[in-house]
């Protein structure tokens, strides 16, 4: 809450009127944000991820970024599994990783594919 201040004034009007515009719009920007307190969490939180939001990505029937599912088989043919060695199947341990993430613009292709381990896998998924 604002509180006046008393203080002997010798200067120039304008001065103090633009002193009291300034004080006054504190003051109504205060009352403002009590009345909504701000923005709402759902709104702050929807804004940001607006923000990284794949505009020019295709997207599927429901609204995920379309993939390719032939484009990790083969490069699941041209990289075999780390642990197993096998060019089909699950590959324990491991995740299928785009280098450049789809949603900044990567492509769905095998070049932009690479093994992960799963904790290296959380870890960059923190960051994206």
């Amino acid at each position: 809450m604002a509180r006046l201040v008393a203080f002997p004034f010798r200067g120039d009007l304008r001065v103090l009127r633009f002193l009291l515009v300034v004080c006054a719009l504190a003051v109504a920007t205060d009352a403002g944000a009590g009345k909504s307190g701000g923005k709402s969490k759902e709104s702050a939180h929807s804004a940001h991820h607006n923000s990284n939001y794949a505009s020019g990505a295709p997207r599927d029937a429901h609204g995920r970024i379309a993939r390719d599912p032939r484009a990790r088989n083969e490069f699941k043919r041209l990289h075999p599994c780390p642990s197993t060695g096998k060019s089909g199947g699950s590959c324990s341990g491991y995740v299928i990783d785009h280098v450049q993430p789809l949603k900044r613009g990567g492509a769905d292709t095998p070049a932009n594919m690479q093994w992960q381990t799963e904790g290296a896998a959380k870890i960059k998924d923190r960051t994206e």
